[in-house]
């Protein structure tokens, strides 16, 4: 596997991050008129410039547990130490924590089992998995079986968001990433990916009203949707969409992570799921440099993608 793609991916979901945490919650129209350029510091959550947020945190409790293999319960216990004690946070704590992560992560806090701590309901489809999920793409890269890819980031998705959309969401994300991983171009990917995924889902007694919800991305092109029917809140298809929709109209990272920034709303979480699809496609060299030196922790990130690698590298070849 080429180390430039993982880096890529990973540093491209912490700077998104970190572009978007002091503006989180701002409307487009205010970003319309000042929009995110660089780095800033402080605004939202009065956090120094290159901080990142949960997304990023749980993105690198997820490397953490994979590289000791897959193990449900594992990940979830990481979660909870980050939620508990700021384990991986951009600065050692917590600053910045969704609902449905926080039920989900007290559940495990006390005693439940990872598999069962997600919630289930409809109202229980924000962002919180979707925005995690990049790095099952690296540690599914050599699974063949769909059927199996589909399994495990069910699981992965539902130590905090159980419900179907969220899964959909997520395996779409990710099955999306692997092709572009393999070094599909992007376009080609999507189309491919529209068909393999509107086939899987026929096989399977889906409910067809929430399949239906997918109409936008699966039957339709999503980068021909109108940027002002593109929304950025954080319901986990509003980032769904709002990633695919700034990653196939921009042509680099930079370009698609500012784009997806100055959406608005929920601006870190659009902007690291857009900027994971983002560095993984255009490597972690065409990511600025700037950008990757001023980013919190960024040492201590580069070390973990370092170690991953060596995992999925021996598992290659052993």
């Amino acid at each position: 596997m080429n180390i430039n793609k993982l880096k890529g991916g990973i540093f491209g979901v912490t700077i998104g991050d970190a572009l978007g945490v002091p503006v989180e919650f701002k409307s487009r129209e205010f970003l319309r008129v000042n929009p995110v350029k660089d780095f800033l510091g402080y605004l939202c959550w009065n956090q120094p410039p290159g901080t990142w947020s949960d997304d990023s945190s749980l993105t690198l409790c997820l490397i953490d547990s994979l590289i000791n293999g897959f193990d449900i319960e594992d990940i979830g216990q990481k979660f909870a130490n980050w939620y508990q004690n700021g384990y991986w946070g951009a600065h050692h704590k917590v600053f910045d924590v969704g609902g449905s992560i926080r039920c989900s992560l007290e559940r495990i806090i006390a005693g439940e089992s990872a598999r069962f701590s997600g919630g289930f309901f409809e109202y229980d489809n924000g962002n919180g998995s979707l925005m995690r999920i990049l790095p099952m793409v690296y540690f599914l890269q050599n699974e063949r079986s769909i059927e199996e890819r589909f399994m495990k980031i069910r699981e992965v998705s539902s130590i905090t968001h159980a419900n179907l959309r969220s899964v959909l969401s997520c395996f779409i994300y990710t099955e999306y990433a692997l092709l572009l991983l393999k070094g599909d171009d992007k376009y080609l990917a999507y189309q491919k990916i529209k068909k393999q995924l509107v086939d899987f889902v026929e096989e399977k007694d889906f409910n067809q009203r929430e399949i239906k919800l997918f109409e936008r991305v699966l039957i339709q092109d999503i980068f021909d949707i109108n940027e002002s029917e593109i929304k950025s809140s954080g319901y986990v298809l509003h980032s769904l969409e709002a990633s695919l929709w700034c990653f196939l109209n921009t042509d680099s990272y930079q370009e698609a992570v500012l784009k997806a920034v100055n959406l608005g709303d929920d601006t870190d979480t659009t902007a690291a799921i857009t900027g994971g699809l983002a560095g993984l496609y255009y490597g972690y060299d065409k990511i600025p440099e700037n950008w990757k030196k001023e980013v919190a922790r960024f040492n201590d990130i580069e070390s973990l993608i370092e170690n991953f690698y060596t995992k999925l590298e021996n598992e290659i070849y052993c």
